[in-house]
């Protein structure tokens, strides 16, 4: 099984000019691996809300896809919002870190433990694009073809659990992360 940080990996590689928001565990590591004023560290968050934002910015950017960097945790909070993806037409790249715990609240098992299955879960939502991958070099293989194309697209990836983590702080301030997205997505102020 790849790590979270593997995951995200391969992920930066063929991000392209999208979007990226991250939500709880994946903010801790994705500013290692990216920096760019379209990454937007969505903490604090309202848990399970990160695909609802990625929506809103790509209903209103539409010359940028938005990949949202969920939990398992996160997406059981708002299993609704695959259905709301499912029925707009928006480049929304929805990817689950599945690692079957509440990575940032203390490591507890999620209800959903070893037998959620949110591929399966949003193709019954009506998304027509959906890829599950458990391995990384599954994940290395598909990766192109999963963040290309158009959306919503949901990509389920089974990953490492990791206990004892603690809340990640965003790599800075909310206002100024607002501001430089906006700056970068020319939107005026």
């Amino acid at each position: 099984m790849m790590t979270h940080r593997e995951a995200l990996e391969v992920l930066a590689v063929h991000r392209g000019n999208h979007i990226v928001v991250t939500t709880m565990g994946s903010v801790g590591v994705w500013p290692s691996l990216s920096d760019t004023p379209l990454d937007f560290a969505y903490l604090p968050s309202s848990m399970g809300c990160g695909p609802a934002l990625g929506l809103g910015l790509a209903l209103a950017q539409s010359k940028h896809g938005v990949i949202v960097v969920n939990g398992d945790g996160c997406m059981l909070m708002h299993l609704g919002s695959l259905v709301t993806l499912a029925n707009q037409p928006a480049n929304v790249y929805l990817v689950i870190i599945d690692n079957g715990l509440y990575e940032v609240t203390g490591g507890q098992a999620t209800a959903g433990t070893g037998h959620a299955n949110f591929a399966g879960m949003s193709r019954a939502a009506g998304v027509k694009r959906v890829y599950a991958f458990d391995t990384l070099e599954g994940w290395r293989n598909g990766a192109a073809e999963a963040l290309s194309g158009s959306g919503p697209v949901v990509i389920a990836l089974k990953v490492q659990g990791r206990v004892g983590e603690k809340t990640p702080k965003a790599p800075r301030p909310m206002a100024d992360q607002i501001a430089r997205l906006r700056k970068a997505l020319a939107i005026p102020v």
